[in-house]
């Protein structure tokens, strides 16, 4: 990956429609996924394996994984796990790359998993000895990376430790989560920037919230430190059930935009990400669009006029 280069992987399929009060159809989330590939995103978060009773919006996610393996589907696919077991579905699904969520503190562990920090520790590097047996990159993901809204802020010794541990034992990348947007671009700078010194960009990303209208400004932050693979989500959707004060995530729409006009490659196409972006809209009712959405609707209208 060259340092122009930026990897987006698009979470709305996932973290955007799991808080969700509408729950679509697997035809519905299919068409959803479908749309964001479209517009030339190079990953996307399909589903996760969690309990159908926890969280409704994500039952029958194998299902989707099904009807997109029978249509050819090509681009890359991401599932979020909770556990062996959601990786053992995973996998059964015929997922290629799963999600493991570890914790920066106990409160959002127990709150989010009914575990520790230390079990979930555990259970993730046992499932990185399978997944490499298995053929399946695991994605290790630390949730409330800098603020926790339960037990305050996140210490970076933490998040410093976690990240070597786990990139020594194998896991293929290690996001950051800003999971309740609760963090400023100082912060992410002081974070960020040591780790790329240390490990190197190839495998860190971020994952960003846009609570207090800080997600944007936190991107660029760290891609300032030198991180080019980000999460962000389709028209704006998201926000944890399990972590209170959770909005949605930094908008696909936005991102890319910034990107494209900073002159970095992103591979997507801004006129059908709109697509994408009025699809989610129409789907939810509740999707708020990025925050250039309707500049970006207009300049695209005039510069195809």
């Amino acid at each position: 990956m060259t340092a122009r280069r930026v990897v987006i992987t698009d979470v709305g399929p996932r973290d955007g429609l799991q808080n969700q009060q509408k729950i679509l159809s697997v035809e519905q989330r299919i068409e959803l996924v479908k749309a964001i590939a479209a517009a030339g995103v190079p990953q996307i978060e399909v589903g996760s394996f969690v309990s159908p009773k926890a969280v409704p919006a994500m039952a029958s996610t194998e299902q989707v994984f099904s009807g997109l393996r029978c249509d050819g589907f090509a681009t890359p696919t991401v599932a979020l796990i909770p556990n062996m077991k959601g990786y053992e579905l995973a996998r059964d699904a015929g997922a290629k790359t799963v999600t493991m969520v570890l914790y920066g503190s106990e409160g959002m562990a127990q709150k989010n998993a009914s575990m520790s920090m230390a079990e979930t520790e555990a259970v993730t590097l046992d499932i990185l000895v399978l997944a490499k047996e298995d053929g399946i990159k695991v994605i290790a993901t630390i949730a409330v990376a800098f603020t926790c809204p339960f037990d305050g802020s996140t210490a970076q010794s933490t998040v410093t430790q976690l990240v070597a541990k786990f990139l020594e034992a194998g896991a293929d990348q290690v996001v950051l989560a800003d999971t309740i947007g609760a963090a400023n671009p100082q912060q992410v700078r002081e974070l960020c920037a040591p780790l790329v010194r240390r490990h190197g960009a190839e495998k860190l990303g971020c994952h960003f919230h846009d609570t207090r209208a800080m997600g944007l400004a936190n991107v660029y932050a760290a891609l300032e430190s030198g991180i080019r693979r980000f999460d962000s989500s389709i028209a704006g959707l998201g926000g944890c059930p399990f972590a209170p004060g959770a909005s949605g995530n930094v908008a696909t729409d936005d991102i890319a935009m910034m990107l494209q006009q900073m002159g970095y490659e992103t591979g997507i196409d801004l006129n059908k990400l709109m697509q994408a972006s009025d699809l989610a809209q129409a789907l939810t009712g509740t999707a708020p669009g990025g925050r250039a959405k309707a500049w970006l609707q207009g300049h695209l209208i005039k510069q195809a006029s």
